[in-house]
């Protein structure tokens, strides 16, 4: 467990699974979390998601429980690793609306990061948001991510294309910066 000023990130539980389904299946958060097409999950596919997580794989999903009264409002992780070049992708979503834009996904950002950096020996970590996702970018520019690039009309959603748009920040950009810890 790993501790932020606002949340911890734990494992997952089995009591996780109903509202990660429901969170995940909001038309509004699939909208933001999946590139693919919004099919929604079963619970059979959360159940199975769950069970298959693993630390002896190089995917590590935590689950975001709130300080305050310890109530589960998304997820975050580390999507894949580049061990050679000291890369990890991740990626995160704040199921609970009532949490949208009150710091509980930055500081489980900050948090993540933290992670990354100080128990993982990673030197860079990177991930991707849709350019009509703003509150995220904000949320990743707090964390001291910057955009690394632009990936044009990369998505088609809400019958227009948009962008995608890349994001990193190195570990000496961490260190230097005190507000991203």
């Amino acid at each position: 467990m790993y501790t932020g000023e606002k949340v911890k990130l734990r494992e997952y539980k089995k009591e996780d699974v109903k509202p990660a389904q429901s969170y995940v299946n909001n038309p509004e958060v699939k909208r933001l979390l999946t590139p693919g097409i919004p099919f929604p999950n079963t619970l059979e596919d959360e159940e199975k998601w769950v069970e298959s997580l693993s630390a002896t794989k190089d995917v590590y999903s935590f689950a975001i429980e709130t300080l305050q009264d310890n109530k589960y409002i998304g997820g975050c992780g580390i999507n894949s690793i580049d061990w050679k070049n000291s890369v990890a992708l991740v990626g995160i979503f704040i199921g609970d609306k009532d949490y949208w834009g009150k710091g509980y996904g930055t500081d489980a950002m900050k948090t993540l990061v933290k992670f990354i950096f100080e128990q993982m020996n990673i030197n860079k970590v990177k991930l991707n948001v849709f350019s009509f996702n703003e509150r995220a970018i904000k949320s990743y520019e707090k964390c001291g991510f910057k955009i690394e690039g632009v990936l044009r009309q990369e998505l088609y959603r809400d019958g227009k294309y948009h962008d995608d748009i890349l994001m990193g920040i190195l570990r000496e950009d961490w260190v230097r910066a005190d507000d991203c810890k």
